[in-house]
């Protein structure tokens, strides 16, 4: 799994499309290889970020859960310290 791509389900606040296009543009260029993509690759890749974050977007809108939302600044913060330990 790419490491620059975090889970959005669940968090108060919720999600961003920013957030979602972030995430979604990670995918695409951990599965394509292209960091940015050639000008004739241009619009296919655009189009993979915009589909996956379309589906992205309507998976987190259908899933459920009994949870309590997570905090971000919480989560983030175990984040840099399981980073901070490897």
């Amino acid at each position: 799994m790419c490491r620059n791509i975090k889970t959005l389900f669940n968090f108060e606040p919720p999600v961003t499309d920013e957030e979602i296009r972030a995430a979604s543009l990670q995918f695409v260029r951990k599965v394509s290889g292209f960091n940015k993509p050639s000008k004739v690759n241009e619009a296919a890749f655009l189009a993979a970020v915009d589909q996956i974050a379309a589906v992205s977007r309507t998976l987190l809108n259908s899933l459920e859960t009994s949870a309590p939302p997570k905090n971000r600044e919480e989560e983030a913060a175990k984040a840099r310290a399981r980073y901070s330990a490897q």
